[in-house]
């Protein structure tokens, strides 16, 4: 099924919007007193490799967006990086406002339940987030984003098979600095924030911190909700976020960071926009997507902190050594209600709780012919959730007082790993990588599963009055495995000229092998994902005002995790049960393609456009009879457009009251799958147009900007829900599981305005 959304033609807005819409794919410098720019490109220094190097200097497909591209093009939030980088999907897209949905080149995950490991790596200052559940990142206190594309396995370990993440905070230097902003928007949005760094001892203690307030009402409202005293915004936001941080450099080769960071999030539970009117209730299909019905508390809560310690220490001018650690912990209570009616039909309460340690030491050289990164890394983690599955309305209809699967239980995992990775120069122009990692993984896993023919949430007083007394429910899972992967990485690169470099690279990486979390009785746990890529690049620049960067690319998907019907473990070959297994291969190929150019010293133009054909080449299961059969024509790539498109600009102007920058950009999205089997949604292609207008003033103090975005108003689905049953002759759908037509939709932003005010002094 498909929603028509509103769709300008790409092409004449592509060409208009180039003359007259920014980004700049650069790191931009960090005095922002005026906006005015030196002539030609900035120099982009990345740590892609786990080492300070020039953008252009590193064979690998990755973009970098900085602090003052971010502020100018007011991106608040981390899902509004995937515009400025190609073949990437990063979505904050069901129940709640923090839980991340993330791909790239069609790898990633879907399903964010505990045990389930991600596919694509999310790190905050080179510390790992294991898990989805907060780790939609506001903008605060970053110095730049970078976006790496492809597996990283060598260097980054498990579950970076589809690419990484990094937010890079910046080390505090110079004098004292205290940062005051303010945003005010339309649906009532107000952000404060304001940072500042202390030198308590000149040039070698500093203390900085961050904060910030964010607030905004729903984009939509709950229109009918089957409990009394509920906040009845849909789509609001209501967070605090804080960041301490303590440096302190003894010397200039010693250097000491410590961390702490805190998000709470009391945003609403996102209510789902019913694309099929209910055959359950009479409640209408709303009018507006932002809209929907609850039987659920509308409350949320997810609160995630962490604390980490970097020490890094030059022993002379060609080794150097680093260790970090670190800890982290999530603890997320949420409503989901599938159905999205009055009544409980498919309500699914849910509690998160995570907890991380991590250690990683490096020993690092780096000379004239040879620079390698080599280190040890141990991961502890503990993932761990609850959910009850109240199906209500199917109890009713069957005389019972209510109908509930509850499902719980932990993932929890134990890994170290060695690795190293090296760049030699053969000769002035040509140089070869190569890289290991080996890793060993250990996972216990405990499920308990059962129904009770009653209406059961997961603690006393979900819902105002509800005891839910001795209620247990059978543990059937309680397991464990290990394994071991060798993860290599060889490449050769060709220097062709000082502006100009070649490269191409063989990489692998793999995402954890784990037990079922919804397993309803013994079952083995399924082997790591594997992914081979392939890619050949281009890295340039010409007359120091045009850069063009590609790469194209091939990668092989082994192994992939998804329950179906698959023989029972020591059976008569007849026996089948209903399981997770390794039953999957898909491949994806494309092209991405980087460009910025500055036209001028006031006008800078960029460009990047994501080619990619993907798809599932072998996906096995077992009829009833035991008999092996195809079902890979069932199976699409989901969140995976086969286009991605962003053209923009940036114009700064000097006048007698300051400096201003004017940009724009227009971001396309072909159409794309959100369902990986039996597809019943697709979200046509659609493009979101932004503007912006900065202004500095002269002496650096004040700052403002004004930032409209998705100015057409688009209306675009970033995640769904689908339980239907089979279809019908005339087209409908019978009811699925709870007894309704469940098909729910989950929606990007709409249009939105706002004004930001900034004193620095």
């Amino acid at each position: 099924m498909k929603r028509n959304n509103k769709k300008l033609n790409y092409l004449v807005l592509a060409i208009s919007t180039a003359l007259t819409s920014n980004i700049s794919l650069a790191e931009e410098i960090t005095d922002t007193s005026a906006a005015h720019k030196d002539k030609g490109l900035e120099r982009i220094e990345v740590t892609a490799r786990k080492t300070l190097e020039s953008l252009q200097n590193v064979p690998v497909s990755v973009t970098s967006v900085g602090a003052e591209q971010l502020a100018q093009n007011g991106i608040s939030v981390m899902t509004e990086v995937q515009q400025f980088s190609p073949n990437t999907t990063l979505q904050s897209s069901r129940g709640t406002n923090s839980t991340l949905t993330a791909f790239i080149r069609g790898v990633g995950q879907d399903d964010p339940l505990w045990g389930y490991e991600p596919g694509v790596g999310i790190y905050v200052d080179d510390v790992y987030i294991a898990r989805p559940q907060g780790a939609v990142l506001d903008i605060l206190d970053v110095e730049r984003i970078e976006v790496l594309r492809g597996p990283q396995g060598s260097l980054y370990g498990k579950n970076t098979i589809g690419g990484a993440i990094k937010y890079v905070t910046k080390k505090m230097s110079g004098d004292r600095e205290f940062d005051l902003q303010a945003t005010f928007g339309n649906y009532a949005r107000k952000d404060y924030k304001v940072s500042g760094k202390i030198p308590v001892v000149e040039d070698k203690l500093y203390v900085g911190f961050a904060f910030a307030n964010l607030t905004r009402d729903g984009f939509g409202e709950f229109l009918q909700s089957a409990l009394p005293n509920q906040d009845l915004e849909n789509y609001n936001k209501d967070v605090f976020a804080g960041r301490f941080t303590l440096e302190y450099t003894p010397s200039d080769d010693l250097f000491f960071r410590f961390n702490y960071d805190k998000t709470v999030d009391d945003s609403n539970a996102k209510g789902g926009y019913r694309l099929l009117p209910s055959v359950v209730t009479d409640a209408p299909v709303p009018d507006s997507v932002y809209d929907s019905y609850t039987s659920m508390p509308t409350w949320n809560s997810v609160e995630s902190q962490g604390m980490s310690f970097t020490a890094e220490y030059n022993i002379n001018d060609t080794w150097s050594i680093k260790s970090i650690t670190s800890s982290r912990e999530n603890y997320s209570k949420t409503n989901i209600d599938f159905d999205n009616t009055p009544e409980r039909i498919f309500d699914v309460p849910a509690i998160y709780d995570d907890e991380q340690f991590t250690q990683e030491f490096q020993l690092n050289y780096d000379s004239d012919n040879l620079t390698f990164v080599s280190g040890l890394y141990y991961f502890d983690g503990e993932s761990c959730g609850h959910f009850d599955a109240i199906l209500e309305h199917l109890g009713n209809v069957l005389g019972a007082a209510g109908l509930t699967r509850e499902v719980s239980g932990c993932n929890n995992s134990e890994s170290s790993a060695v690795y190293a990775q090296g760049s030699y120069n053969l000769t002035e122009k040509l140089s070869f990588t190569l890289g290991a990692r080996y890793t060993q993984e250990e996972k216990d896993a405990v499920v308990n599963n059962g129904v009770q023919m009653l209406t059961v949430y997961p603690e006393n007083n979900w819902v105002s009055g509800y005891s839910r007394g001795d209620i247990e429910f059978p543990e059937v899972l309680n397991d464990s495995e290990d394994w071991s992967r060798f993860s290599p990485r060889a490449g050769v690169e060709y220097q062709y000229s000082g502006d100009m470099m070649f490269f191409a690279s063989y990489s692998q990486g793999f995402k954890s092998g784990t037990f079922n979390p919804r397993a309803s009785g013994p079952e083995p746990a399924v082997d790591p994902e594997i992914v081979d890529s392939y890619e050949m690049g281009m890295k340039s620049e010409w007359n120091n005002n045009l850069r063009i960067n590609a790469t194209v690319f091939y990668l092989d998907h082994q192994d992939r995790q998804f329950v179906t019907v698959l023989p029972v473990e020591g059976g008569n070959g007849s026996e089948l049960s209903q399981r997770l297994g390794n039953i999957g291969q898909s491949t994806a190929s494309g092209l991405e393609l980087e460009i910025q150019y500055a036209a001028t010293d006031s006008l800078n133009i960029f460009a990047n456009v994501g080619l990619i054909d993907s798809s599932f080449e072998e996906v096995n299961s077992f009829d009833a009879e035991g008999n092996p059969m195809d079902i890979t024509d069932t199976f699409t790539i989901t969140n995976t457009p086969d286009t991605t498109a962003n053209i923009g600009f940036s114009y700064d102007i000097e006048t007698s009251v300051g400096g201003f920058v004017v940009n724009g950009n227009y971001y396309y999205r072909s159409d794309y799958d959100l369902n990986v089997t039996d597809n019943l949604l697709t979200q046509d292609g659609y493009g979101l147009l932004n503007l912006g207008i900065n202004w500095y003033s002269d002496d650096g103090d004040w700052t403002a900007a004004l930032h409209w975005k998705n100015i057409t108003g688009e209306e675009y689905l970033v995640g769904n829900y689908a339980f239907l049953g089979a279809k019908n002759d005339d087209g409908s759908y019978a009811p699925g599981l709870g007894g309704d037509t469940t098909l729910i939709g989950y929606y990007g932003d709409p249009s939105t305005v706002a004004l930001t005010i900034g004193y620095s002094f």
